[in-house]
């Protein structure tokens, strides 16, 4: 946008340092009336985020701050925003609606890896990169320990504070506190005009802006979280939120939902695609959705720094991308079920880059189904396009039969289609009726509380994307137009 407060950037590409006017870059907490308020020194989560107003892709992709006039629009004033079990909460406006973005997320998204530091810069403009995040910390202090920084070639170990905003690190009694003094940097999410942060006796503390930095959006992250919240209780939640949904307009909400997701899908695909080009928007959004939700950070920057041209001429490349130790990938591994485990999803990319080199040419010049209408007979549409035989026949064009099962549907619909949507292919319908792959596994439970309803009778990729977005509460019309939804809140 050529009125937001950062330039266009690449995903999961080098950027030049945010060229923006200082001056104009207000916090947009001070825009949109947020307040603060201190609840003791040491106080960890303390303070009131208020609701920012973001340029409409800026929710869903890096590298855009929250705009104070993009556009000429006004900022976005709903609701307040309040503290909770997760620390400061911010309600960000985004273009599907508002979404809470909590602190505690940031600081998950720090222990990731999704700054992205190969050019990032200090407030004060010196050159920064993470080189270990820190030590998590749970209680009281700073919420990492014994971060190792390179600051303008200096290595150095201390702690790290973040916030949303930098005048949170006042508004929590820090400034005053002997428990940091140890903090070497202070990182916040929004933007400010702040150079550095005051410690005490005056101290300096270097500030970095996160927002640019993110490998992807703000409103991509709030789903991951929401997903997060949903796997300890997937069953409960889901079967309450569809119990709140009128019986005899239950299947016409999952349907509304289900549409709905794969909109936003190929939002981000659009954008994905403007930036980086067929080819390469392939090879990110195929090694992401490798990746899985543990991984997707990692994944990014393996595609980012290895492009696909480097897989198809060294074989052995997920070995060395795998032992790139210092300075690669941050890998998660705690919780991932050994078929996820990132080295084996290497090999598979690897495998399936020797079989098929130009897969992202294959993938355009296949003969997919188009201009299907969606329709309730979920099994007369497969049998009609013969579901079962595309499958295997995409499978062999494309990635060589290297990724199967339902990582393989997931691939399909998560990445594929969307792409192919937003180069002009018609498949919207053809995805809505897709398997549905490993989110399945995730809200089928639920749904055998259901037995009579044809919208799940066969689950097709729509309705299984449908039921998610009611179960985790990401589906904005739901949560803002009830009565009409009829479902209660």
């Amino acid at each position: 946008m050529a009125d937001s407060l950062f330039p266009e950037w690449i995903e999961g590409g080098a950027r030049p340092v945010p060229a923006f006017d200082r001056a104009s870059a207000v916090d947009p907490a001070r825009v949109a009336g947020g307040g603060s308020g201190a609840t003791g020194a040491g106080a960890k989560g303390a303070g009131v985020a208020g609701t920012v107003s973001v340029p409409k892709d800026a929710a869903h992709r890096g590298g855009s701050g929250p705009s104070t006039v993009a556009g000429g629009e006004a900022p976005s004033h709903r609701a307040g925003s309040v503290v909770g079990d997760e620390g400061a909460v911010t309600e960000i406006a985004g273009e599907y609606g508002s979404f809470t973005f909590p602190e505690r997320v940031l600081q998950k998204l720090w222990l990731r890896g999704e700054v992205d530091d190969r050019e990032a810069h200090l407030e004060d403009g010196r050159r920064v990169r993470v080189l270990e995040p820190g030590r998590w910390n749970h209680s009281g202090g700073p919420d990492f320990g014994s971060a190792v920084l390179e600051i303008d070639g200096c290595r150095r170990v201390g702690d790290v504070e973040l916030h949303l905003r930098e005048r949170d690190w006042q508004a929590h009694g820090h400034g005053q506190d002997v428990a940091y003094d140890g903090v070497m940097l202070h990182a916040v999410l929004f933007p400010t005009d702040a150079r550095w942060t005051e410690g005490r006796e005056g101290r300096r503390i270097p500030v970095l802006v996160l927002l640019p930095l993110l490998r992807r959006g703000l409103e991509e992250y709030a789903a991951d979280e929401a997903v997060e919240r949903l796997a300890g209780r997937p069953e409960t939640r889901i079967l309450d939120a569809l119990l709140r949904c009128l019986p005899e307009q239950r299947a016409a909400r999952v349907v509304a939902a289900g549409r709905a997701r794969w909109e936003e899908k190929v939002a981000w695909a659009r954008l994905r695609l403007g930036r980086l080009g067929w080819s390469a928007a392939c090879h990110h959004a195929a090694l992401q959705a490798l990746g899985a939700r543990a991984n997707r950070a990692a994944m990014l920057r393996v595609a980012a720094e290895w492009p696909l041209s480097e897989w198809s001429a060294h074989p052995d490349l997920a070995t060395r991308v795998w032992l790139s130790g210092a300075g690669g990938p941050r890998w998660t591994l705690q919780g991932v079920r050994p078929a996820n485990h990132p080295r084996l999803r290497l090999e598979q990319y690897a495998a399936w880059v020797a079989r098929v080199p130009a897969w992202p040419e294959r993938l355009w010049d296949f003969p997919w189904p188009e201009g299907m209408a969606q329709a309730d007979d979920v099994v007369a549409v497969r049998r009609r396009i013969r579901l079962a035989g595309l499958r295997a026949d995409v499978s062999g064009a494309v990635c060589g039969g290297a990724v199967r099962s339902g990582r393989f549907d997931s691939l399909v619909c998560d990445a594929w289609l969307p792409l192919l949507a937003a180069r002009g292919r018609d498949v919207a319908g053809l995805w809505f009726h897709w398997l549905p792959g490993e989110i399945a596994a995730t809200v089928r439970p639920a749904l055998a509380s259901f037995p009579g309803e044809r919208v799940f009778r066969p689950l097709s990729q729509g309705a299984a994307q449908g039921v998610w977005a009611i179960g985790t509460g990401l589906d904005r019309s739901l949560q803002e137009a009830p009565d009409r939804a009829g479902c209660g809140a």
